[in-house]
């Protein structure tokens, strides 16, 4: 199964950091054109936090800007969201997202694939 794994996840206060980090597993990378982060509130949709593109073009949600910083090392293709001044609001199941083309256990594989999530709870 083709697999995003993520981590960096837990709790935190109100002010206080967090760094996830999401890079594939049991994939042979081919190219990887965008990846992003999602996430998922209780009783809310699942919203875009961030994107970057293969050249590095970043789009952040509006209630992120300033305070999350979207990355990704292409050498290890590795995601990476730097989370500073963390409020309640950003409670929620932070999810990896990569556009992508590669193999996987001798299967070509292409288009979006997620990870699992990664459990995100800023108390106040």
């Amino acid at each position: 199964q083709v697999q995003l794994v993520e981590s960096g996840g837990g709790l935190v206060q109100a002010g206080g950091s967090l760094r996830l980090s999401c890079a594939p597993s049991e994939i042979i990378i081919f190219s990887i054109r965008h990846m992003g982060w999602y996430r998922r509130a209780p009783g809310k949709q699942r919203e875009l936090v961030a994107a970057i593109t293969n050249g590095g073009i970043t789009n952040y949600a509006d209630s992120v800007k300033g305070r999350f910083t979207i990355s990704r090392d292409n050498a290890e293709n590795t995601l990476y969201l730097q989370m500073k001044n963390l409020k309640p609001d950003d409670t929620a199941v932070y999810y990896c997202n990569a556009d992508l083309t590669g193999r996987s256990r001798g299967i070509m594989i292409a288009g979006d694939f997620w990870g699992q999530g990664t459990q995100v709870t800023v108390s106040s």
